[in-house]
């Protein structure tokens, strides 16, 4: 076979370019650190864009959809202030829910600490564990030293809260503009969906361009039925919670529920991260009762983990059960929640591309399709 110019240049370049990357991995490294910092704004709110646009897309299917001439030019922003509303009310409706109380609670606990500290130390058993010799060893300490010790952590922590400062400063600067880069995506996303389609049309040749489009295609689906699903099955889990929590009786039942349906947006796990909230909040009237409430959260978490979040998000995106508790837990170990946030879309897409990929080897073939 005879080789262009052209094929050796390319050769060339992409050899020197893999040399340079080898040769200079750690700046190259700290140069794409930077650049990802940098643009964390923009992916921040393509993120917000690509979630908010799932209910306007919804708004807009409804917001007199035959009009023409002025309200159809209000159409596009009208429906994503509704949007944005919606998930604002949504929000502030769970905090104005679940704040309050947490705060009543961790108040009713510091009250009863001391009471049931000393309630503790009056026990037997308790007091056979304390050594007879304590005053003896507290009046021997160096309290000089403890003292000293006492304020390099003092030190160390008002260093560390002007850091915690700053994070927070930067993290709210990040998300300010990240919501300002998703308005300008969800009013331009028509402009923007039309360049991108320009592009590709101009730069790549037909075959990879209707590979890209596919893969596109497929990717989109795959995180919008994923969000979907996600959301019905924590109003599932929520609204369970609230069924059996007042069913057996146990405090809070409203604010714990909601809690724990709103948590159930991360996979799997994140109902046991409301459930300790919940515990916790228990705790404060009633420790039995908390007990109780754990033992139900478990049996409802694995009812949830096995049956409902399976079927639901599951039959959703097109994937099998057992491949959802696979993504989740694969996704999970490598990068914590965003792993399961994003695995289990993206082993969708795979999956139906596999399928899809199967079917037209199949029919080349002849072969007579099979289910699955």
């Amino acid at each position: 076979m005879k080789l262009s110019k052209r094929a050796c240049r390319m050769a060339g370049v992409t050899g020197f370019l893999l040399f340079l990357a080898i040769y200079y991995w750690k700046t190259a490294a700290r140069l794409i650190g930077l650049l990802l910092g940098a643009c964390m704004p923009l992916f921040l709110g393509g993120a917000i864009a690509y979630v908010i646009n799932i209910l306007m897309s919804f708004y807009e299917r409804h917001y007199f959809p035959k009009s023409q001439g002025k309200i159809e030019a209000t159409r596009r922003p009208v429906c994503m202030v509704a949007a944005m509303l919606t998930v604002v009310l949504v929000l502030a409706f769970v905090v104005r829910l679940v704040v309050p109380e947490f705060l009543s609670c961790v108040n009713a606990l510091v009250q009863q600490a001391p009471a049931a500290m000393n309630r503790l130390l009056q026990e037997p058993a308790v007091r056979r564990l304390i050594p007879e010799d304590l005053e003896s060893r507290l009046a021997s300490l160096n309290w000089s030293e403890i003292v000293n010790y006492a304020k390099g952590i003092l030190t160390s922590g008002v260093a560390g809260a002007a850091n915690a400062v700053s994070s927070l400063f930067s993290t709210i600067v990040t998300v300010l503009f990240g919501l300002i880069f998703a308005i300008y995506l969800l009013l331009g996303k028509d402009t923007l969906g039309g360049q991108c389609r320009r592009l590709m049309d101009s730069y790549l040749p037909a075959r990879w361009r209707d590979r890209a489009v596919y893969a596109l295609g497929l990717l989109n689906d795959s995180f919008r039925k994923f969000v979907v699903g996600q959301c019905t099955e924590a109003v599932i889990l929520g609204a369970l919670c609230i069924g059996g929590m007042t069913l057996f009786r146990f405090p809070y039942a409203t604010m714990v529920g909601t809690l724990v349906g709103v948590t159930a947006l991360i996979p799997v796990a994140g109902a046991y991260i409301g459930a300790g909230v919940g515990a916790f909040m228990i705790l404060s009237v009633s420790p039995p009762q908390a007990l109780g409430f754990l033992v139900f959260i478990v049996v409802l978490q694995q009812l949830e983990g096995n049956l409902i979040y399976p079927r639901v998000v599951g039959s959703s995106i097109g994937l099998p059960g057992i491949f959802v508790l696979a993504a989740v837990t694969v996704g999970g170990a490598m990068y914590g929640v965003l792993g399961m946030l994003a695995g289990v879309p993206l082993t969708a897409a795979l999956y139906q591309a596999v399928r899809d990929d199967l079917a037209r080897r199949e029919r080349e073939k002849k072969v007579p399709a099979k289910a699955g």
